[in-house]
């Protein structure tokens, strides 16, 4: 099918994502036929370095022979069936692979099909658990200023996003925002360490006010993506935790996003400093975790979210890791006291399959030395980026960059987008914030054209 035959059936029929249809009057849709590597290319065989990874999902590639491998072998098994009565081999072993990897104590996995999914899960089961604890008033929840844990109304109660508040405002419960940590808000002469501690001490205050109608605190652990790749210093996370183990709230740590290596490690949470003394762990088990990167031993929350690249792109899954105390709150003969959350597709097999050979391939390429390897290499080839008089906030975290652009255009999003698809980039601005998060298959040769394109697009737009 040609490009602009795809184009035009595409405009009739479907309707996109987040996206406002009307543009592309003007602006095209980009088809795409088929993925190699970090490069997607359109059925006229121009090609587009995928710097954002399709959505923050792909993680080795695209049509990766060993993902492949895995799913063509699971097609003539088993390609799903339900999760209620009935169980398989690859959600099992996802399941302890899971738990083998993740901070120690989350040792039960709930699973669903995307990330909004997941924030939902751990919504009503933190509301759930307060419950059947006979704490009925613990129903309420806060999360960070410009946070985003997605769009489906119970994840929209806890996304600071102006845009979705003001359209669907009426629909939504309104929960509070705390202060976000992000560094970029910083006082003159300021550290990120000693913001990110006043900004806890905020969540402090917040907590010991309102912690008796508080059910969790959900978190985006070092990267706040929607809100412009805001990164923060890992101090906060320990004084989250602490906190939230002091006044007896859940702690929601959202790795959808920032999980499976992104920041560094293969969870953002084995981050955080170790914790004081007598406060460390989770609320009900006292655990805490050994990073497995030299990170400090890093905190466990109550629930961790996965989903995005957990199937390294291939695949729609999400998973909500909890303890055996939250679990152990639902055991009971009565089935209202029982979880009462369900999705078709929960644990399908070939994304379960997706998953175990996405971490498979962590193992065998030692994927997180290799990804600090790389990110020290890319730092010192993007220096033409982070010196140019136009880049502001120059930051990295992990496999993530970002910069804001002084520009006079308002409409800088757009117009960068599509003079990067001219320059062999898909590149997808938030405002004035350009970033990058590719796939970790990037080389330097990949890299080292982005840098000089990118700066080309700035330059013109500039």
């Amino acid at each position: 099918m040609s490009n602009s035959d795809l184009l035009a059936r595409s405009l009739a029929s479907v309707w996109h994502p987040c996206t406002q249809m009307k543009r592309h009057e003007t602006l095209p849709l980009v088809p795409i036929s088929r993925g190699a590597g970090v490069w997607l290319f359109d059925a006229d065989g121009r090609r587009y370095l995928d710097t954002v990874s399709s959505w923050w999902v792909n993680l080795f590639g695209h049509c990766n022979p060993r993902i492949n491998e895995a799913l063509t072998d699971q097609l003539g098994k088993l390609e799903h069936v339900m999760l209620a009565g009935f169980t398989h081999e690859p959600v099992v072993q996802l399941s302890e692979r899971l738990r083998s990897l993740a901070p120690a104590g989350l040792g039960h996995c709930f699973y669903a099909s995307d990330g909004a999914s997941a924030t939902e899960i751990a919504l009503k089961m933190s509301a759930h658990y307060w419950l059947n604890h006979g704490q009925p008033e613990k129903s309420q929840f806060i999360s960070l200023a410009n946070s985003y844990h997605g769009e489906t109304l119970g994840a929209l109660s806890v996304t600071d996003v102006a845009l979705f508040k003001e359209a669907y405002g009426v629909l939504v419960r309104q929960n509070a925002t705390v202060p976000s940590p992000d560094w970029r808000d910083a006082a003159p002469g300021e550290s990120a360490e000693d913001y990110a501690l006043r900004c806890a001490a905020a969540l402090e205050a917040h907590l010991q006010q309102h912690h008796q109608s508080l059910a969790a605190f959900i978190i985006e652990p070092l990267v706040q993506g929607a809100a412009g790749m805001a990164m923060y210093h890992p101090i906060y996370l320990r004084r989250a935790r602490e906190l939230c183990t002091q006044y007896g709230v859940h702690l929601i740590a959202d790795e959808i996003a920032v999980g499976v290596g992104r920041t560094g490690t293969l969870f953002a949470c084995e981050q955080a400093p170790p914790p004081e003394e007598g406060q460390a762990g989770n609320l009900r088990s006292g655990c805490s975790h050994k990073g497995r990167a030299g990170e400090g031993l890093g905190i466990t929350p109550d629930f961790l979210l996965l989903s995005k690249g957990i199937t390294g792109g291939y695949l729609p899954l999400s998973v909500v890791m909890t303890t055996d105390a939250i679990y152990q709150a639902f055991y009971a003969d009565e089935v209202a006291r029982g979880f009462l959350h369900s999705h078709s597709y929960t644990g399908n097999p070939l994304a379960c399959r997706a998953a175990l050979a996405t971490l498979d391939i962590f193992v065998e390429d030692d994927v997180i030395v290799a990804n600090q390897r790389k990110a020290a290499l890319f730092n010192q080839l993007a220096a033409p980026l982070r010196e140019h008089p136009k880049v502001k906030h120059f930051r990295n975290t992990g496999m993530i960059w970002a910069f804001e652009v002084e520009t006079p255009h308002r409409d800088f999003a757009q117009r960068c987008f599509s003079l990067g698809l001219q320059h062999e980039l898909l590149l997808r601005p938030m405002g004035d914030t350009v970033y990058f998060m590719p796939p970790y298959v990037i080389g330097a040769d990949e890299w080292r054209l982005l840098v000089a394109h990118t700066l080309i697009v700035i330059e013109t737009l500039c």
